[in-house]
């Protein structure tokens, strides 16, 4: 798999099988964790397993959740080519059978949020 700074190379989301897609995937580094995301018309949506076990891994998952209920963030579920995707750039594991993706602009409001929960990085 060869991943270039936009995103997967040309031909490797239909090397995984996968549809062509009208999205992008790539790499970036939130708060020094390097997170996968997709470009879905032009919003970077994160997979919410990658950023509750690899950005909160030490927050409780139900204060992430009361957290995000009451900051109004919804998640949506992720496509089979974008859950393909998402599995090739490691961002999910290839056991999952479905995803929910958060966009970059909830991300943050949540990161904002939850500033004072977590230990300082």
């Amino acid at each position: 798999m060869f991943l270039t700074c936009e995103g997967l190379a040309p031909g490797t989301a239909e090397d995984y099988n996968a549809p062509p897609a009208n999205f992008r995937a790539g790499y970036q580094r939130i708060q020094g964790i390097n997170l996968g995301y997709l470009q879905i018309d032009g919003t970077r949506m994160f997979a919410l397993a990658q950023v509750l076990s690899d950005l909160f891994k030490d927050i409780p998952r139900a204060t992430i959740s009361k957290k995000m209920e009451i900051l109004k963030i919804k998640s949506r579920r992720c496509d089979l080519a974008e859950l393909r995707t998402l599995k090739a750039i490691r961002s999910v594991p290839t056991r999952a059978v479905k995803c929910s993706l958060i966009s970059k602009a909830d991300l943050e409001a949540l990161c904002t949020s939850c500033e004072s929960l977590g230990p300082r990085r």
